[in-house]
C-alpha cells in the first residue's frame, strides 16, 4: 500500500481522537515532549512518527498502539478513507483547476466530520442517479473546458510548430493522405482498412493495436472523419501521450488521464484541420453583413477537409477567444431511424445564466429542441443527407434569446443513424455588438417555454416505463470490447 495514505490516515486519526480528547496541538506537545510543528506535520499526513513515538502518542492519547496503526477507519472517517484510497485525488488533474491537493488534504483534516458528511452525501446523490466514475471524469473534463473557456493556447501553439515541422499548409485543406504518410513514415504505424469490414460493428471507427502499432480503420469513413482519426493518433505520439485510448468511438478507460489525454487530443485534431486563423478571418466577413449568408457560411465549412461536428467544436474553442463570445453552447443529438428516441451525445455549457430546468441531464428542454426538430429523416434525404437551419429561439419565462445554427446529416460511419449538432449563442450586448445579422428578417425566431418538448417513448412491456438504454449500451459496449480483443491479440 502506498506509504501516502497511511501517512494521510494515520494523521486523520491522530487529528480525530487528540480533538475528541480536546487536546490541543500544544497541549499534546507537552503531554509527548514532541515539537509542535512536527506533530502538524504528522496529522497533514507529510510525516508518519517511528515506532517509539507512536507508543508515547497512544499512551497519552489512552488508546491501544494497534488501533494508532490500524488502517480501518470509523464510520465518520470510512468515506474520507475511501477517497483517498481509490486515488481519486491523484487521478484527477487538480493542478488544472488550480487546486493543490494538499489543500484538499488539509480541509479533510480540520473538518473531517464535515467532510464525511458531504462525501457522504455526494455518494447518495451519485448512487440515486447512477453517476458512475466514467460520467466523473467526463464531468470532470467538461469542466475544465468551461473553467478556460473551451480554449487551450498550449495545444494550439503545438499545433502550429507541427504543421511548421512538417510542412503542412494550414491555408489549404488537409487529406487524409498527407496524415496517413506521416503516421507510416514518422512514427512506424501500420494502417489496415479492411478488418474492422469483417466484424460489422456499428460506430466502431478505429482501434489502435499498440504492441505492433496497427491502426484499423472503417473503410465505410468518409475522407474528413478518417483525417480526423488520423490526426488525433499523430496528437497521441506528437504531443507524447502514453495513457490514451485505443478506440475511436471510446468503448472504456482505465483512468482520468486517458480521458484527458482523448480531449486533448481530439483538440490538437480539430485544431489542426479547422486552423484558427483563417477560421477567425472568414468568420469576421461573415458575422459584419447585415443579412446571414447561408451559402457562404456553408462553402466555410466545406473549406475546411473536417465534419460539421469538427467545425462547430472548432466555433466553441474560436468564438469565445477571438470575438468574446463566452455565452455558448454545443449539442449534438443522436436518432435512429425507424424510433422516435432522441438521445444527446454530448454538451458543453459555456453559459452561466442558466435556469434549472435548461441545464437538467439528458431532458429536451428549449434550447434543445432545435436539434430534435432538425433530425427528420425525409427531409434530410431530400437534401442529399445534409441540412442547416439557423432560428432565434426565445421563450418568456427567463427572458432569454439564443442565436442558434444547427447542421443534421446521416451518419456515414452507423447505417440508419441521423445526428444534428447545434451551436447556441445567447443573444447578449456582446453579440449584438459583433454580430450585425441579428436583425436578418430571414432568419425565424420560435418561441418555446421551458416545458419537456418530448420524452423517450414507452417500451412495450407491462412492467417497464422507457427502454432500457443503459442496458443495452453495455451490453453493445461489451460485445465491442470482446471483438476488440479478438482483433488485438490476432496483430499482436
Amino acid at each position: 500500500m502506498e506509504q501516502d495514505y497511511i501517512k494521510l490516515i494515520f494523521g486523520l486519526k491522530l487529528k480525530q481522537i487528540r480533538t475528541e480528547r480536546g487536546i490541543s496541538l500544544f497541549g499534546l506537545s507537552k503531554l509527548t515532549g514532541l515539537s509542535k510543528s512536527y506533530l502538524n506535520e504528522i496529522e497533514k499526513g507529510k510525516k508518519y512518527p517511528k515506532t517509539d513515538k507512536i507508543l508515547v502518542l497512544a499512551e497519552q492519547l489512552e488508546v491501544p498502539y494497534d488501533h494508532m496503526v490500524s488502517l480501518k477507519l470509523d464510520k465518520n472517517l470510512a468515506p474520507v478513507g475511501r477517497i483517498l484510497r481509490g486515488k481519486i485525488l491523484k487521478e484527477i488533474p487538480l493542478e488544472h483547476f488550480g487546486i493543490q491537493e494538499s489543500t484538499l488534504i488539509d480541509i479533510i483534516a480540520n473538518a473531517p466530520a464535515k467532510v464525511n458528511a458531504f462525501i457522504n452525501t455526494i455518494i447518495k446523490i451519485a448512487q440515486d442517479y447512477s453517476f458512475t466514475r466514467e460520467s466523473f471524469y467526463l464531468a470532470s473534463v467538461r469542466s475544465l473546458q468551461e473553467a478556460n473557456n473551451n480554449y487551450f493556447d498550449d495545444i494550439e501553439t503545438k499545433v502550429l510548430k507541427f504543421a511548421k515541422a512538417y510542412h503542412i499548409d494550414l491555408n489549404t485543406p488537409i487529406q487524409s493522405g498527407e496524415l496517413e504518410d506521416i503516421l507510416i513514415e514518422e512514427f512506424g504505424y501500420t494502417i489496415n482498412k479492411t478488418e474492422l469490414d469483417a466484424h460489422h460493428i456499428d460506430g466502431l471507427r478505429s482501434v489502435f493495436v499498440p504492441k505492433t502499432k496497427t491502426l484499423l480503420v472503417s473503410s465505410e469513413l468518409d475522407d474528413p472523419q478518417c483525417t480526423f482519426i488520423y490526426a488525433k493518433e499523430i496528437a497521441y505520439n506528437y504531443l507524447n501521450y502514453e495513457e490514451r485510448l485505443f478506440t475511436f468511438s471510446w468503448i472504456k478507460f482505465d483512468n482520468f488521464d486517458q480521458v484527458l489525454n482523448n480531449f486533448y487530443a481530439s483538440y490538437f485534431a480539430g485544431a489542426l484541420l479547422v486552423p484558427k486563423l483563417p477560421l477567425a478571418k472568414e468568420l469576421e466577413l461573415l458575422v459584419e453583413k447585415k443579412t446571414f449568408n447561408v451559402d457562404k457560411f456553408l462553402a466555410l465549412i466545406e473549406s475546411f477537409n473536417a465534419s460539421s461536428e469538427t467545425f462547430y467544436q472548432r466555433l466553441t474553442n474560436i468564438l469565445p477567444k477571438e470575438f468574446n463570445l463566452l455565452n455558448i453552447f454545443f449539442i449534438r443529438f443522436s436518432h435512429q431511424k425507424g424510433n422516435n428516441n432522441y438521445h444527446i451525445e454530448k454538451e458543453l455549457h459555456l453559459i452561466n445564466n442558466l435556469s434549472e430546468k435548461e441545464d437538467e441531464t439528458k431532458e429536451l428542454f428549449c434550447r434543445r429542441w432545435i436539434g430534435v426538430s432538425s433530425l427528420d429523416t425525409s427531409a434530410i434525404k431530400k437534401q442529399k443527407h445534409y441540412s442547416f437551419r439557423i432560428n432565434i429561439i426565445e421563450h418568456p419565462d427567463n427572458n432569454c434569446r439564443y442565436l442558434v445554427l444547427t447542421s443534421t446529416n446521416e451518419d456515414a460511419s452507423e447505417k440508419g443513424s441521423f445526428k444534428s449538432i447545434s451551436l447556441g449563442l445567447l443573444i447578449d450586448k456582446q453579440l449584438e455588438r459583433k454580430v450585425a445579422f441579428l436583425e436578418d428578417s430571414k432568419i425565424k425566431s420560435h418561441t418555446v417555454d421551458l416545458k419537456k418538448i418530448k420524452d423517450y417513448s414507452i417500451f412495450d412491456s407491462q412492467n417497464r416505463i422507457e427502454q432500457p438504454i443503459a442496458l443495452e449500451q453495455q451490453t453493445q459496449n461489451k460485445f465491442i470490447e470482446n471483438t476488440v480483443k479478438e482483433i488485438t491479440d490476432k496483430y499482436s
